[in-house]
């Protein structure tokens, strides 16, 4: 039970600390551009750049 906590108590930390670093006016969170969205020899939905086929 006490590794959940700490586990838990980790993940809400890192969560906050990402959280006050939008609030005081750094950049936005986002994600890298892959994954399902860019398959080979399709355009990808998230950054617009078109993948070599």
């Amino acid at each position: 039970m006490g590794t959940f906590l700490l586990a838990f108590l980790l993940i809400l930390l890192a969560i906050g600390g990402l959280a006050l670093g939008v609030v005081f006016g750094r950049a936005p969170i986002k994600g890298s551009c892959g994954g399902l969205n860019c398959i080979k020899g399709a355009d990808c939905g998230v950054c617009k750049a078109k993948k070599p086929s």
